[in-house]
């Protein structure tokens, strides 16, 4: 039987999507590794009570660990985040030496920090070559760079507890060779849920429900194909059901009652229609509220399941939709129109400028945790109503282009060999999937000169999307982009400049690199 370790944190976006209940998380893995007939030996996760985007050293923790009796994950420690910090690197040597014993077979890392509490055990896995799947951008590009044997990762935008839990182990199962069927649906994990208000995340929603947003933009551009402009209906169709999207996924994220409350959040969505995505939010969240407390007092008063689920289910989303159908709809909506018309306010009072401060300002924007909280609803809701967006626009050749860039200049001239083996994958996903922009980080944060390319060449980006008066989206492959655009032409010279203007800075930056290393070689051999 092969043996897993489980390493990582609450992490940054990962918080929204899973990491705020961490028995859940882990015992999701739990569920899916049995399946496999994979056993897990050993976890380290330090969970804060909030996002590690905005946490500090005294935000409450605790560290979890695996209790072989028991067969599941339990809190070891708690304390400030900085002492759960300092009791984790206990456990970091304990795994590395594991591995490097030949106890454990993989790795599986979640916003794991390979440079702090995680370190020894990353060092370990990749002296013993030790296969790792994981999700966390800045965290796997930097596990990545230091030589790992990586056979997944992935960022967290869009994923769930039980959909990572299945890509890690078919990775596993895939890599040795094992039987694997994934187990979907009522798992009977038994990890006990926290407060549904506190599930209550507006970034965490909308993320979830990105895919929605893309189909509309490839319908549109499907539409704009000679002979296929039928299909403008089916856009116009899709902008109207994308508050029922918002709405499932919110009640399903509310209330985590699986089946039920994707049905109260659809029936919700239904009634919150003319209250535009905002109000599909309102309707969603208020249904999955109302799920758990009609779900609960329904099975105190003996109710038959059936009737228990119909009355969850049903009468929850009915509720919250009239709601918002006869009282929220026109606020909703209105709400969602200001934050339009903030934005094309901007840009039509001068659009290069809007574009090049946009530019300029998303780099930091997602190394700080800002993109995820801010910049990705508003994107959402630009696409409401024409499918594409003026920040997606920015998005797609201010970072996905940019880190394509960097991640390109390092295959083609990079400042080490082992550098291009690691910029290679990274250069892939963007240009393919349009995603990971996070493989430039290990490239921008060990080079002054790198890290100011990049905003730089964002600002020229994005200056360029403004000339253009362009609108567009990121989260598709690179070719794709410019068919969801509104000026196709200008979309690609924007991207290019992008691309081009990022790649050029990294190869004269890994030039002056190189020149003095073999400098100081140099002066080392002469002394």
């Amino acid at each position: 039987m092969k043996r897993i370790a489980i390493i990582g944190s609450s992490g940054g976006n990962l918080y929204n999507l899973g990491g705020a209940d961490p028995k859940k998380l882990l015992s999701e893995i739990r569920i899916q590794a049995d399946s496999a007939g994979v056993e897990i030996a050993a976890i380290q996760f330090i969970a804060a009570q909030s996002s590690m985007d905005g946490a500090g050293k005294d935000t409450p923790a605790a560290v979890y660990s695996w209790d072989a009796l028991s067969s599941t994950p339990v809190v070891r420690f708690t304390g400030t985040l900085e002492e759960c910090n300092q009791y984790a690197r206990e456990s970091d040597e304990s795994i590395a030496d594991a591995l490097r014993s030949g106890q454990l077979d993989g790795l599986i890392s979640m916003s794991a920090d390979p440079n702090g509490a995680n370190q020894l055990t990353v060092q370990a896995a990749v002296e013993k070559h030790i296969p790792i799947v994981g999700t966390g951008g800045t965290s796997m590009a930097l596990i990545s760079a230091k030589g790992a044997q990586v056979i997944l990762t992935s960022g967290t935008t869009g994923t769930t507890n039980r959909t990572r839990a299945i890509s890690f182990l078919t990775a596993f199962s895939k890599h040795w060779g094992i039987s694997y069927r994934p187990l979907i649906g009522d798992t009977g994990s038994g990890s006990i849920s926290a407060s549904p208000w506190k599930r209550i995340n507006i970034r965490g929603i909308m993320m979830s429900s990105l895919p929605g947003f893309i189909a509309l933009a490839l319908v549109l551009a499907v539409s704009k194909i000679p002979g296929l402009d039928m299909l403008s209906g089916v856009f116009d169709v899709l902008i109207k059901a994308l508050p029922v999207v918002i709405a499932a996924v919110a009640a399903k994220q509310v209330s985590d009652m699986e089946e039920v409350s994707v049905v109260a959040g659809v029936l919700a969505g239904i009634l919150s229609m003319d209250g535009g995505i905002i109000g599909g939010m309102i309707g969603g969240i208020g249904a999955g509220l109302l799920v758990n407390v009609l779900f609960r007092k329904c099975v105190e008063w003996k109710f038959p399941t059936t009737t228990v689920n119909i009355i969850a289910g049903g009468v929850s989303g009915l509720i919250a939709g009239l709601i918002v159908y006869y009282l929220l709809a026109p606020i909703a909506l209105q709400a969602g129109e200001w934050v339009k018309v903030l934005i094309e306010g901007a840009v039509a009072y001068s659009p290069i400028l809007a574009g090049l401060i946009a530019g300029l300002l998303i780099w930091p924007a997602i190394i700080g945790g800002v993109y995820h909280a801010a910049i990705l609803p508003i994107v959402l809701l630009e696409m409401e109503k024409t499918g594409n967006s003026f920040l997606g626009a920015v998005d797609m050749v201010g970072l996905v282009m940019v880190s394509a860039g960097i991640t390109l200049a390092n295959i083609l001239l990079p400042r080490d060999k082992s550098e291009a083996t690691v910029a290679t994958p990274g250069f892939l996903i963007n240009m393919g999937f349009g995603t990971f922009v996070e493989a430039a980080y290990p490239f921008m944060f060990s080079n002054k000169l790198v890290f100011a390319g990049a905003i730089v060449s964002s600002g020229i980006a994005g200056m360029m999307v403004g000339v253009f008066d362009v609108r567009g989206t990121a989260y598709v492959p690179s070719v794709m982009a410019p068919l969801l655009s509104n000026n196709m032409m200008g979309f690609i010279v924007a991207m290019a400049s992008g691309l081009v203007c990022s790649l050029i800075i990294t190869l004269i930056a890994n030039q002056i690199a190189k020149k003095k290393s073999m400098q100081a070689i140099d002066e080392k051999i002469s002394a």
